[in-house]
């Protein structure tokens, strides 16, 4: 088929356009604003992109006219491209049910959800099943450093998927991972998030509620035991086996105090738990219903993903990869691009790119690079930390975390937010009592210019956002430079 992609620089449809392409489909797309990394990645790739939304691009009948388009969830209608195919009758397809019909079926489909660390615990899950000789597909929300893209069909019936949330086209509101029908199934955490679409957390735990539903009953659901929200997920009604992951203490106290719901007949789950021995996260013990598992020192930071690797591992078991193979995989695991990302290190400054884009992730993220500066053997253990934000994620430029989001730079000395003109809430108002300077900015050259005058040798300056940020990532380097 010709296959043409409305919104295909988003990274599901990216991904998605990389597997179509692998399967024999001519494949075209074009996206409004196009930026790396996927852009690159699909130019690689030998993906013909097209700038905007001219319904030209669809050809005419029976001339180069596409025979399927798949639309994205950021199209909707009023799209000069979704008109016409509309009015044209061109048959069209969301992407999730895309991914659903034409490539998952008679697959193991491996799904991790949940709202923080979804791109990171599917690149750590499909790494340890490549390592382990498994030749996994994927679809990932992001570029895995070890594959080098973010989607491949693979050479056996496993398949890795970041099963998000978020809906799956503006002709269908179900959840993308709804249409993915896992054998196993991680939810990693649960918050309130994507305020454009969901009106609060239980309209998001009724979609989970719905992915649960439809995994099976030999199948597997490997959930956080102490994250509240998820229990009460659980509690909806699980009929798969299930594994825990408990930050508790005690592993039998808190298997205790969350029994398996509803169908005793699987048994009591295995726990598994973690023991810290880096302070910054580096270094942990991996513990399986009490019995160690094995320690990995590997490169990255932070509790967040202590978790993700310890969700990773129960996930790449349930396939049967030995949980000792698995951490000695992780050693070699590099996290995908912008997550903590070292872009450059300029005059002593290190600059780093991160994805967060919700309170909970920037807080996390800023407590493992705090605790990784902070370290004995870091010559910066003085040096500030710099955090540049922009609030860009439809439910940060709708409000509904400026009431927590001064608190979660908290770990950080400094902090530059940009207030773009399509944030109609007052960032200053919030920042008011913000546990550290906090400057807001209107034009992203005035934060530029007071990062280059602000950070000195031994400094860290992190970028968090969830797009491109308009370059700023290189036009900091060059000011510091």
């Amino acid at each position: 088929m010709h296959v043409h992609i409305l919104g295909i620089c988003g990274t599901f449809m990216g991904g998605l356009a990389l597997l179509a392409r692998a399967m024999g489909h001519k494949v075209t797309g074009s996206d409004a604003n196009v930026y790396p990394p996927m852009s690159t990645q699909l130019e690689q790739q030998g993906i013909e992109l097209i700038q905007g939304f001219d319904p030209a691009q669809l050809g005419k009948e029976g001339d180069n006219q596409p025979d399927l388009v798949v639309i994205g969830n950021a199209m909707s209608r009023g799209n000069p491209c979704v008109e016409a195919v509309l009015n044209r009758g061109i048959k069209y397809t969301s992407g999730p049910q895309f991914l659903s019909e034409h490539i998952l079926p008679e697959r193991w489909v491996l799904a991790v959800s949940g709202t923080h660390g979804k791109t990171s615990t599917s690149s750590m899950l499909a790494w340890i099943l490549e390592y382990c000789g498994y030749q996994p597909g994927f679809l990932i929300g992001g570029v895995p450093q070890n594959f080098g893209v973010s989607a491949r069909l693979g050479h056996s019936p496993f398949f890795v998927v970041e099963a998000d949330e978020y809906d799956s086209a503006f002709f269908d509101k179900r959840s993308k991972f709804v249409h993915y029908h896992p054998r196993t199934l991680v939810i990693n955490n649960l918050e309130f998030d994507h305020a454009d679409i969901f009106a609060d957390l239980a309209a998001i735990q009724r979609q989970f509620n719905h992915v649960i539903r439809t995994v099976p009953g030999e199948g597997k659901v490997i959930w956080p035991s102490d994250v509240e929200a998820v229990q009460q997920v659980i509690d909806m009604g699980c009929w798969s086996e299930q594994e825990i992951y408990s930050k508790a203490a005690t592993i039998a106290t808190d298997v205790a105090h969350h029994p398996v719901t509803p169908s005793a007949s699987q048994g009591e789950p295995s726990a598994w738990q973690s023991r810290t021995i880096a302070d910054d996260g580096h270094e942990f013990e991996v513990l399986l219903n009490g019995t160690s598992q094995g320690s990995l020192n590997w490169a990255l930071i932070g509790q967040h993903n202590i978790e993700n690797a310890i969700m990773a591992i129960a996930a790449a078991r349930h396939v049967g990869v030995v949980p000792n193979h698995a951490i000695e995989a992780l050693t070699q695991f590099s996290p995908p691009k912008r997550r903590l990302e070292l872009l450059a290190t300029v005059n002593g400054v290190s600059v780093y790119d991160d994805f967060a884009h919700h309170p909970t992730a920037i807080a996390t993220t800023l407590q493992g690079l705090r605790a990784k500066v902070a370290s004995s053997n870091n010559a910066n253990a003085n040096g500030k930390i710099i955090v540049v934000l922009e609030p860009r994620s439809n439910t940060m430029k709708s409000g509904v975390h400026k009431d927590t989001l001064a608190n979660s730079m908290a770990l950080a000395d400094v902090g530059y937010l940009y207030q773009a003109d399509n944030i109609d809430w007052d960032i200053n108002a919030s920042m008011a009592n913000a546990p550290i300077p906090v400057t807001v900015c209107h034009n992203i050259e005035d934060i530029i210019a007071s990062v280059a005058n602000t950070a000195s040798d031994g400094d860290t300056v992190v970028i968090m956002s969830n797009g491109g940020f308009n370059g700023i990532h290189q036009k900091i380097i060059k000011a510091l430079a």
